[in-house]
């Protein structure tokens, strides 16, 4: 019987996160990142991989705050097949309520030495009817 109550409760925390809606899509973020930081998106590797900014010194994984252990992951992965140092960037689109994310990122990359930044949607530099500059973003349908 517990081994049922487990897999259902996993099953539905899997769900509940697999149906998070966002306003703003996850390539808008990065874009706006990237023009200011002047990075290369969704660099190609060998096996067919994205690394979602590579910059001179860094491969950088952004992820929704709710996918922050799988966004350690991949920074990981791309830094090992590029050679650069891996960096997550958290997208916290309510940081009252979703820091807690960030944090534990944090200290895994004090542990792990590797950096940790977060966006929130001011890096959208939203118009006045809360549309940000992607036209393909969720936003605009």
């Amino acid at each position: 019987m517990k081994k049922i109550l487990v897999l259902v409760t996993l099953f539905v925390g899997l769900s509940v996160n697999a149906y998070v809606t966002h306003e703003h899509n996850e390539y808008s973020y990065q874009k706006a990142w990237a023009e200011k930081h002047n990075a290369i998106m969704e660099y190609k590797l060998d096996d067919g991989t994205r690394v979602d900014c590579l910059t001179p010194t860094h491969a950088i994984e952004f992820d929704f705050a709710n996918k922050w252990a799988e966004s350690v992951g991949q920074a990981l992965y791309y830094a090992l097949k590029t050679g650069k140092k891996p960096m997550v960037i958290l997208i916290l689109e309510n940081p009252q309520k979703q820091m807690f994310y960030f944090n534990r990122v944090k200290k895994l990359a004090n542990a792990y030495n590797f950096e940790v930044q977060y966006v929130t949607k001011d890096i959208l530099n939203l118009d006045k009817n809360g549309k940000c500059s992607n036209p393909k973003c969720k936003c605009h349908k």
